[in-house]
């Protein structure tokens, strides 16, 4: 049944018992709506925070002609899938959305997902899709978080009630070191405790907090632009070993007792380092990064090779699911190839692809519009001494041009990792002017990848497609696709 809830801007409607029925894009759940009074039929309402099986109530807070969004009002009868979330933050932080499904149910409906962007945003003819390659770990299995300082935590609704009657509890008005709550980005939740990487960088970032609050450093006030600790990055590898980067926005700072404190209380981290930033956003690309103490990088190991991964370096942040990865884009790359092929490597990063499949290559050209992620790929190939690689930075629509392939060579297999947005139509036309016998397509968007795919259906077909999921707890999934030359 639908009602209405008067005291609601808009008149918008509370809806009663309605059974969730499905899972959507961005972790959102959904459930379909009939009332013949409303003119409303299979009308598509999505809920964050609800698995398959839930009898909710809802409040609607946004309506269009074709599709609502909605809120759990009550939570009247969970779903035999729904299963207790880990993380004490779950469903303020915004993150891990899907920690109220059981692990395998999250692989059955990222397979799903899969399936469906491809056939009904691409209408594409597929093979049988490979089962998904699950993370063998759920929890603890990143290796890079980033925190924000905040001069006042973000309340939830009962903190508020409670400072509202308890004005002066000053522990309602302490300053924060955690994540920004979604689409707002000067509010930030204190985190005290997250469970995607491993459990020493909740004693540093609490250790830092409770250092900077009992030492009278400020923290940043993203409206104001005052304060003086404005972000922290960790990075840890296989060792366990950590880099550490703290972001001052005043370069006056007295940061050599956190510094010490850091260094003297957790001997794991190697590589210790500050930047300061006093630009107006957050980003540090721009920006040089010094050394407190021990070195500038931490090493990665991936089967016999060495990446040096620095403060500005990309690299998966799944390590034992990006080896997975990689594992199958160099396989589906070096498919049938009775000689070892020229291939070029697009939206290259750091060159870890470029560099695991070099010793199968007779050349490989890596593209990446970040000039210091492409001095990061030259020296990771020097390191692992592979002299059968370049790199080169630009706009990839701007260098890979028919000038660009001619000079270079006609490839006969190109590797494409894109970002989320896809591939501009540019390189798109390039890539079918190239004309490689296969295309290895890595997509984290399989919605823009289905697209882009669609694009290219007339010169290629799928020939294979493996799902890796690097983000266990969260709806995000990688899809590998091989492409193969269509013969006329």
């Amino acid at each position: 049944m639908l009602y209405y809830n008067n005291m609601k801007k808009k008149n918008l409607p509370i809806l009663r018992e309605i059974e969730i029925t499905g899972v959507a894009a961005e972790g959102k759940a959904f459930a379909k709506i009939t009332d013949e009074s409303l003119q409303i039929t299979n009308m598509v309402v999505f809920v964050p925070y609800c698995v398959p099986g839930d009898i909710v109530d809802l409040q609607v807070t946004k309506k269009k002609h074709s599709f609502m969004e909605a809120r759990v009002l009550r939570l009247i009868h969970p779903s035999a899938q729904r299963c207790a979330p880990v993380c004490k933050h779950y469903g303020i932080c915004g993150g891990c959305k899907w920690q109220i499904l059981p692990y395998e149910e999250q692989l059955r409906w990222k397979q799903q997902q899969i399936t469906d962007n491809l056939t009904r945003i691409g209408k594409l003819q597929l093979p049988a899709i490979s089962p998904i390659l699950g993370s063998s770990k759920i929890y603890e299995y990143r290796n890079k978080l980033e925190f924000t300082f905040a001069n006042h935590k973000w309340l939830t609704t009962e903190e508020m009630v409670e400072l509202k009657a308890n004005p002066e509890d000053e522990a309602l008005r302490e300053p924060a070191l955690g994540f920004h709550i979604p689409n707002c980005f000067d509010k930030v939740l204190q985190i005290d405790e997250c469970h995607l990487m491993p459990t020493i960088q909740n004693e540093i970032r609490n250790a830092v907090r409770e250092y900077a609050i009992s030492h009278g450093l400020t923290f940043y006030n993203e409206r104001s632009h005052e304060g003086q600790l404005r972000n922290m990055m960790l990075r840890n590898n296989h060792l366990g070993e950590l880099m550490v980067v703290i972001v001052i926005a005043d370069p006056k700072t007295p940061i050599e007792g956190l510094m010490d404190m850091l260094h003297k209380r957790f001997p794991e981290i190697i590589s210790l380092m500050y930047c300061v930033n006093e630009k107006m956003n957050d980003t540090i690309g721009d920006l040089p990064v010094k050394t407190y103490y021990g070195q500038d990088y931490i090493m990665e190991m991936m089967e016999d090779l060495q990446f040096k991964v620095g403060p500005k370096s990309f690299y998966q942040t799944n390590t034992d699911q990006a080896y997975e990865l990689y594992k199958v884009a160099r396989r589906f790359a070096l498919e049938d190839s009775k000689e070892r092929p020229l291939i070029y490597d697009l939206y290259t990063g750091t060159g870890t692809i470029a560099n695991f499949v070099a010793r199968n290559a007779s050349k490989v050209v890596g593209i990446e519009y970040v000039e210091d992620a492409v001095a990061d790929a030259r020296i990771n190939a020097q390191l692992n001494g592979l002299d059968n690689t370049s790199f080169l930075a630009g706009d990839m629509k701007d260098i890979l041009t028919p000038d660009f392939i001619a000079q270079h060579g006609r490839p006969d297999v190109i590797i494409t990792d894109p970002p989320r947005a896809g591939m501009h139509e540019d390189v798109v036309n390039t890539i079918l002017h190239a004309a490689p016998e296969r295309i290895v397509y890595v997509s984290c968007n399989p919605a823009t990848q289905a697209r882009d795919l669609a694009l290219m259906d007339n010169d290629y077909e799928i020939s294979a497609v493996q799902p890796v999921d690097m983000f266990p707890q969260t709806q995000h999934v990688e899809n590998v696709v091989l492409l193969k030359r269509r013969r006329l």
